[in-house]
């Protein structure tokens, strides 16, 4: 059986770990659908691990039986035997690759979903505190990591220990001394391998670092926002030569890398020279005293080449396999993360949504850094984050009814967008009820919740796909009529009938291919398909011009009619068309009322008015 070279990983990642009982055994029962596979793939690893040995053995008996006897007919038996034992090896071969890709594929499979689904339901307190390219990492490296410690790293160990007892047990059977001489030579073997692997691992881990900022480097630089950075500051030219400096630097350390692999191997096959030349030189004089027979001499050189690379194998079989399990290990910590969203046992559906909601004593503050849902993935806020978030909504009162337009207004910080957060239960509140149609939010499905609630933002999110699929986001079941309708309904449709492609346009990276207005126009016809009870608004017309916003504002007009809405207010003509004005200063709801009553009361939202009407004047 063939075997290669397998660098061993980096100890620094595993130092000072051992192998759990508990973390094996879970992976164990993580595998259990995939039990016969894998017991299906250990014996044809153990099958060809012993098919190995018929060649050498049989060579040897050629030597010392047919040979000398002239015994044409046993020649021909071994010759088949030889050549049986090598197409059942490719037989047995094929049988191990099949077991192996079922349960390695289907391990990443079951692992990747199950992640997907876990990762996607937990709060959105998660992800603002996560790297996406740290959780994308997770989700494939670590995934792909795991499937290596059920398939490679198993079969390795495996074949290895298996090659090296088989072999070394026909070894002693025809000659005990040359076992001896050739286990002599280990050493030789073992040590300068652990050596130079650390230096190989130095090599690959500053050749992933360099590869890491090269594909940092493209990656920031070819999104829609850095790419056209770029452009503007006109720095082509210095990117250019930013990106071959480090590219040249990982083209070098390739190089070294290959000459440095190039060169342990051809020193490994020069020890493994030596170690049968000495075989072959102390087995010839056993040989010529008559004491050891000629084929069993040639077969002792075959069999002494299958004891060596075993041997440096599993020199680093203890990294190998804990760095599997740490792979397993890190995919588990992000599945038993507790997400504190869930739904009641006994939640119900919210059925025929009115709109009223209603907020008593509501108070609200964000996750402090020692409550991290994936301490490995997350990035804990400072302590002064946490002084400044101590309190976002401090004991919050207030109603709702349905169809009401309500404005939210505050100066910055005020705690607005988090009091829009809580109504589709991104966030639970900490303290007091938040109710929806007289149920708690907590007592409803989170399904039912969000979907008799729209919400449109100042930069709505776009999926890199046509303009059709962005729409049947909302309502995958959509006729096109329906799509005509909202779209003619949201002041958007005659922009996507003068398209080329109409509804299979692809709208580009979070939309690019688009202007402001018609994302948002875009996002409200989305929403009109979702048909909401209740309209969250994040001023949609904040960062739009004149034109661009009287085309959305007609739209939102179609868009909130019968709806109950609550729009984080930005413009005068939102804030005096609504039927209840919300006034939030360091999250305590601080005045409530209409437009005509709060400007004659003073106070804050008298001064917010004036900066208003300074600003858009």
């Amino acid at each position: 059986m063939a075997m290669h070279m397998m660098w061993p990983r980096d100890p620094d990642s595993v130092k000072g770990s051992r192998i759990e009982r508990e973390s094996a055994v879970r992976v164990w029962r993580f595998a259990r659908p995939y039990r016969p596979q894998v017991v299906g793939f250990l014996a044809t690893v153990v099958l060809q691990a012993m098919l190995g040995l018929v060649p050498a053995l049989l060579f040897g008996r050629i030597i010392d039986q047919a040979i000398p006897n002239q015994d044409r007919r046993l020649l021909a038996i071994f010759a088949a035997a030889i050549v049986g034992a090598a197409v059942l090896s490719g037989v047995v071969g094929l049988f191990e690759r099949y077991w192996s890709s079922r349960i390695g594929e289907g391990v990443i499979y079951d692992l990747r979903v199950a992640l997907f689904d876990h990762v996607q339901r937990l709060p959105l307190a998660f992800f603002t505190r996560t790297q996406t390219g740290t959780l994308t990492n997770r989700l494939n490296n670590d995934v792909i990591g795991a499937q290596r410690a059920l398939t490679t790293t198993l079969g390795t160990v495996v074949s290895n220990v298996i090659t090296l007892v088989t072999t070394l047990a026909a070894m002693f059977i025809l000659e005990w001394r040359l076992t001896l001489l050739a286990l002599i030579l280990t050493p030789f073997f073992v040590f300068p391998y652990r050596r130079i692997g650390r230096v190989q691992q130095a090599i690959t881990r500053e050749s992933m670092d360099l590869n890491a900022q090269m594909n940092s480097t493209m990656t920031e630089r070819f999104n829609v926002s850095g790419a056209l950075l770029v452009k503007l500051f006109g720095r082509g030219d210095d990117e250019l030569e930013l990106f071959s400096d480090r590219a040249v630097r990982v083209r070098d350390i390739g190089i070294r890398s290959a000459l440095f692999t190039r060169g342990f191997m051809t020193a490994l096959s020069l020890l493994g020279a030596v170690g049968t030349a000495l075989v072959y030189g102390l087995g010839g004089l056993f040989a010529i005293n008559g004491t050891f027979q000629v084929g069993e001499l040639a077969a002792m050189g075959l069999l002494v080449g299958r004891i060596y690379m075993p041997l440096t194998g599993l020199t680093n079989a203890r990294i190998d396999v804990l760095s599997a399990l740490v792979s397993f290990d890190r995919v588990f910590e992000v599945l038993d993360a507790p997400s504190p969203l869930v739904d009641a046992p006994d939640a119900v559906e919210l059925s025929e949504p009115r709109g009223r909601i209603e907020f008593r004593n509501v108070s609200f503050r964000y996750p402090r850094s020692d409550e991290l849902i994936v301490p490995g993935l997350e990035t804990p806020s400072s302590s002064v984050d946490e002084q400044q978030i101590a309190a976002v909504l401090d004991d919050v009162s207030l109603t709702i009814e349905p169809g009401q337009l309500v404005a939210l207004v505050g100066p910055s910080g005020a705690g607005k967008t988090t009091l829009t957060s809580l109504i589709p239960r991104l966030y639970d509140v900490t303290g007091g009820r938040l109710l929806v149609d007289d149920h708690d939010v907590r007592d409803l499905t989170q399904a039912s919740l969000r979907k008799a609630i729209g919400v449109v933002v100042q930069d709505p999110h776009l999926f890199h796909e046509s303009i059709g699929d962005n729409l049947r986001y909302a309502k995958p079941d959509v006729t096109d009529a329906e799509m005509i309708e909202v779209c003619r309904a949201a002041q958007i449709y005659d922009v996507i009938q003068q398209l080329p492609a109409g509804f299979d346009t692809v709208v580009g990276e979070r939309g690019y291919r688009m202007s402001g207005g018609e994302k948002q126009r875009l996002s409200i016809a989305r929403m009109l398909l979702k048909d909401p009870a209740m309209v969250i608004l994040d001023e949609a017309t904040s960062h739009l011009d004149s034109e661009n916003e009287s085309m959305v504002q007609e739209a939102l007009a179609k868009a909130l009619a019968g709806r109950s809405a609550v729009v984080i207010a930005h413009r005068l003509s939102t804030i005096t068309q609504a039927d209840q004005i919300l006034v939030l200063d360091e999250g305590r709801l601080v005045q409530q009322g209409t437009h005509t009553e709060l400007l004659a009361a003073g106070g804050v939202y008298a001064d917010l008015y004036r900066l208003l009407v300074r600003d858009e004047s």
